[in-house]
């Protein structure tokens, strides 16, 4: 990846003057199976590219319309997972509120960090993941990447889980007794009325709203290079789906993304996936907020693409 980090080549816009922020997290401290999502964020970058800048699902070319702006990557300063946190929160608070804002990570142990620094006064999580994720802790720590989702429902947020398929007899009691919990189990989703259950329910929510996409989450046919993978999955349809929903309601007010848990592979075919994700999203989302109107001569680039 280059000195400065681009996404999909493009030069920097200032920090001020962005649409989209993209922050690198290349944490990894806690993973219990395989190790390299710290090389996550490099990955996707590297890979984005590959990619056209045409998005054919809307069928424009946001990079003529939008400016990126990706931040370099965190450091780990702090020699204790609670320093690192601490650390994370404070650079994401830091940035401005209103651009999109996508980390990439790195372990899923991020996500509360950033949950808290963009959506201070609650709201609902969607989560997309093979995992639960609601150990109260493991190995000891409340830090793990086991632990976010219990770490962000113990202070007051809605959750809603997609995808799941892996947990402990705990979580599965969690989420029978939460009223503030709701569990698409990835099996039921193979059900036609399951999944518009879901749509609909994601259709009808509003107010703040954060995406937390651990990519192990997808069919690992699809995505292979994850830390922890299991059979099963959602397919890059079904997810486009529930980006499409999230990025294109107008009561939904989206604080942020994050997308984790990659761990790059020798083929490129994971890396590829995750960074049309990225793409995806900010296509969705610039297109549903109406940045295709914008004059393209204002663009960050000189792309010739349309």
């Amino acid at each position: 990846m280059l000195a400065t980090p681009r996404f999909l080549s493009l030069p920097n816009a200032d920090l001020d003057s962005a649409d989209v922020v993209i922050l690198p997290v290349p944490y990894e401290r806690t993973v219990t199976y395989r190790r390299g999502t710290a090389e996550g964020p490099a990955a996707i970058l590297a890979a984005s590219e590959q990619l056209e800048f045409y998005e054919e699902d809307r069928a424009w070319s946001p990079a003529l319309y939008m400016r990126h702006s990706v931040q370099a990557p965190v450091s780990v300063v702090s020699e204790t997972e609670a320093g690192f946190h601490e650390q994370l929160f404070r650079e994401v608070v830091s940035l401005p509120e209103h651009p999109l804002f996508i980390a990439l990570g790195g372990e899923h142990s991020i996500t509360p960090a950033l949950v808290f620094a963009r959506m201070p006064e609650g709201g609902t999580v969607v989560q997309i993941d093979a995992h639960a994720d609601l150990r109260a802790e493991y190995h000891g720590s409340v830090f793990n990447h086991a632990c976010p989702m219990y770490r962000i429902w113990k202070r007051g947020y809605r959750l809603i889980q997609i995808g799941i398929r892996s947990l402990h007899a705990e979580e599965a009691r969690i989420i029978d007794e939460a009223d503030d919990i709701t569990t698409y189990f990835d099996r039921g989703l193979g059900y036609p009325d399951r999944w518009q259950a879901l749509l609909s329910h994601l259709d009808n929510l509003s107010g703040p709203v954060w995406l937390t996409i651990d990519l192990d989450g997808l069919d690992p046919s699809l995505i292979p290079g994850v830390g922890t993978p299991q059979p099963g999955g959602l397919s890059w349809y079904q997810v486009l789906d529930i980006v499409d929903s999230l990025t294109t309601h107008s009561g939904i007010v989206l604080r942020g993304i994050d997308i984790v848990e990659l761990i790059p592979d020798a083929n490129k075919v994971s890396d590829i996936v995750a960074a049309k994700l990225v793409q995806k999203c900010i296509s969705y989302w610039g297109m549903a907020r109406g940045f295709h109107r914008r004059n393209p001569e204002g663009s960050q680039c000189g792309i010739d693409d349309e």
